[in-house]
């Protein structure tokens, strides 16, 4: 029996208030994911350090396969827009926001970690999750993040 070929995902849909991660193919739903944010996950992203995941329509743009957090997908903030919306105020509007699994001391526990938003303002699932968004998810994808 052959395998079926594996959808890849065009499109990557974050539920902020839900702490929910889907994958999308063609406008249907291919896989969701239980997910830990940072700490202030309220609105979106103003500076370094303060906690919260950026919001907005941004793309996968690089991947670290020797991640400190097992394996990440780099997402494209901050835009233009978030520098200048910085600038104007006199912050640095962070960066390095990704996909992450968990460090090597997390690992064991697995999607309890999703009991506590802990990340700096990244998105965090298990390493076996993202290990299987690795495969499924292509350098340029979308990733649209929802209040």
């Amino acid at each position: 029996p052959r395998q079926q070929p594996t959808t890849i995902a065009d499109r990557i849909i974050v539920e902020k208030s839900k702490h929910q991660l889907h994958l999308q193919s063609r406008g249907r739903i291919i896989r969701s994911y239980q997910i830990a944010l940072g700490p202030n996950h309220q609105g979106h992203k103003q500076r370094e350090g303060d906690g919260r995941t950026p919001e907005g329509i941004y793309r996968i743009d690089y991947r670290n396969p020797h991640s400190a957090y097992h394996r990440s997908l780099h997402i494209s903030y901050p835009a233009a827009a978030d520098q200048q919306r910085a600038a104007a105020v006199g912050d640095n509007p962070g960066s390095d926001i990704m996909i992450h699994g968990l460090g090597k001391q997390f690992a064991a526990i697995g999607k309890l970690h999703t009991t506590t938003d802990w990340t700096l303002g990244c998105i965090a699932v298990t390493n076996d999750e993202i290990e299987e968004i690795w495969k499924l998810v292509p350098n340029g994808t979308i990733i649209e993040i929802k209040p």
